[in-house]
Order: C-alpha cells, then sequence, then structure tokens
C-alpha cells in the first residue's frame, strides 16, 4: 500500500457516526477532553418542542380520550382557571406556598442535620458505627410505608408532614456528606498534618472543600425525593398544598387539573436544581476539571 492511499484513509471520515460524535475544537484556557462537555440547550428545547407536539397530535386526532390525556390548550386553560378563581375556596398562591414551605422547611433541616452528620461518621469510625445502620435500615423503606407510624406518634398536624419528607431528604444528604469526605486526597491531608495543622483545621480547609461536590449532589438528589414525598405527605387530613390539588383531583376525574398540578411541581422542582446547578459553579468551580 502506498503512502498516498494510507493518507486517504487516514483522512477518510469514519461515517455519520464518527461525524456526529466528533467534538469541536478545544479553545484556549478550556480542558481537553472532558467527558460531556458541550451545550445541551438547544437540544433541549428541541427535544421539549418534540414532546410537546406529539402530545398535542395525539389529543388532536382523539387518539386518547380527554378523559386520559387531555389536550396542552386544556392544561393551560386549567392553570388560567385555578389561578384566577383557586382550587377548593383556596387561591392557587396559597397551594404552591404551603406546600414549597413544606419541603424546603424539611429540607433544610435535613441539612442541617444531615451534612454535619455525614462528615463526623466519614471522620469517626465510632459516629459511623452507630448512625450507620439505622440510616442504610430505613432509608430504601418508602415514605407510604412508615406514613402510618408518623400519624400514631406525631398526630395529623403539620408536624407528621415536614417530619415524613424530612426523613426522605436526610438519608442522601448524611450518605453523600459521608461519601464526601473520602474526596480528600490522602497526600493533602498529610501535608496540612506536616505544617502544623490541627484536625479541625484539616478538616475545614481540606477535607470540606473536598467533600462540597459530594454534599451538593447529594442535596439536590434529597430535594427531588422531598418533592417526591410531598404527595403522599399531604395526603391525610391537608387541605392546602399541590399535592392535596392532584389527590382532590384525582378522586373527581379532573385529569387536566392532575396534570397542571404534576407540571407545577416539576417546575418548581427543576428551577430549585438549575438554582443549585449555578451554586456549584460558583462554589465549586474545580468540579469535573480535576
Amino acid at each position: 500500500m502506498s503512502d498516498d492511499t494510507r493518507d486517504t484513509q487516514h483522512k477518510r471520515p469514519g461515517g455519520l457516526f464518527s461525524f456526529l460524535s466528533k467534538s469541536r475544537a478545544t479553545k484556549p484556557g478550556e480542558i481537553y477532553g472532558v467527558p460531556g462537555q458541550g451545550e445541551t440547550l438547544w437540544l433541549s428545547l428541541g427535544s421539549i418542542a418534540v414532546l410537546l407536539f406529539v402530545w398535542w397530535l395525539v389529543t388532536a386526532m382523539g387518539w386518547v380520550k380527554p378523559l386520559f390525556v387531555p389536550s396542552p390548550g386544556a392544561i393551560v386553560q386549567k392553570f388560567v382557571d385555578v389561578w384566577q378563581n383557586g382550587f377548593t375556596n383556596t387561591a392557587f398562591h396559597q397551594h404552591i406556598w404551603v406546600s414549597t414551605a413544606r419541603v424546603f422547611g424539611a429540607f433544610v433541616l435535613a441539612c442541617a442535620v444531615g451534612i454535619p452528620l455525614g462528615i463526623a461518621m466519614g471522620m469517626s469510625p465510632a459516629i459511623r458505627g452507630i448512625f450507620d445502620p439505622p440510616i442504610e435500615f430505613y432509608r430504601p423503606i418508602p415514605p407510604l410505608a412508615y406514613l402510618p407510624l408518623m400519624i400514631i406518634w406525631f398526630g395529623i398536624g403539620e408536624t407528621s408532614k415536614v417530619l415524613l419528607i424530612f426523613l426522605s431528604v436526610f438519608a442522601p444528604v448524611a450518605l453523600g456528606a459521608r461519601a464526601g469526605v473520602r474526596s480528600a486526597a490522602i497526600e493533602q491531608i498529610h501535608a496540612a498534618y506536616s505544617f502544623g495543622a490541627s484536625r479541625w483545621q484539616v478538616m475545614l480547609h481540606v477535607i470540606l472543600p473536598a467533600a462540597l461536590p459530594e454534599i451538593l449532589t447529594a442535596m439536590r438528589i434529597g430535594i427531588g425525593f422531598g418533592w417526591t414525598t410531598l404527595v403522599a405527605a399531604e395526603m391525610v387530613a391537608a387541605t392546602e398544598g399541590l399535592g392535596y390539588m392532584v389527590l382532590s383531583a384525582s378522586q373527581f376525574l379532573q385529569t387536566s387539573t392532575v396534570i397542571m398540578g404534576i407540571i407545577v411541581i416539576a417546575a418548581i422542582a427543576y428551577t430549585f436544581d438549575l438554582l443549585m446547578r449555578w451554586v456549584e459553579r460558583r462554589v465549586v468551580p474545580w468540579k469535573g476539571r480535576m
């Protein structure tokens, strides 16, 4: 085989897949070869547009009855109606506020308890031995399983609802903080000790910065579990909240209200997730670059 033939084969594109998967040239200051690098905004917008079009097409062609899948226009109309007139004699913004207060109140409490405990579990074998078994025991149990216990122990008021959401958020936050402690390089720890740092200084200036990416990821996962548990928390003796609205509407086959409530819950949760991503970029800019 001649040199010209080899050069031609070397320059020949490897097909459509190679063309689509080929990365753009790296700009000055960028990290070369970072997995998943690249903008996805337009792909995300296109994906949403396709889903909305398919939804509209299915309902417009009458392939599914409106009782089961209302049209996008019906969902928008229901949102406007509930926003103007409320639901069960309660303003819509009041339902949003009540659910948001429950979830974020439990989330803040879970972070205030779970992050310090998780760091302590990562640093101390004794604390890990004490708290790891009960956390790992209840973590895989669905919240609906211990909802009756919350009601028996704490009644049907706000305490049982917030505590149920707290338990769903607490486990991933605590275990994420514990796993983050192991992200600290032993060389950095030894170097800090060799310069005369105390155990508290090592934890504050070495271990905690190394654990922050894991902690923030655990917080994002935890708040997702919190919104998932919201509907279960508002199943019993609730008169306000998005979960209550969805459950009440389902009993009367108001599918448009159910889907509208689900979309509102997802929108609030996604907005907070975007906020957490922004915090990650500001607080731990080195994440994914080391």
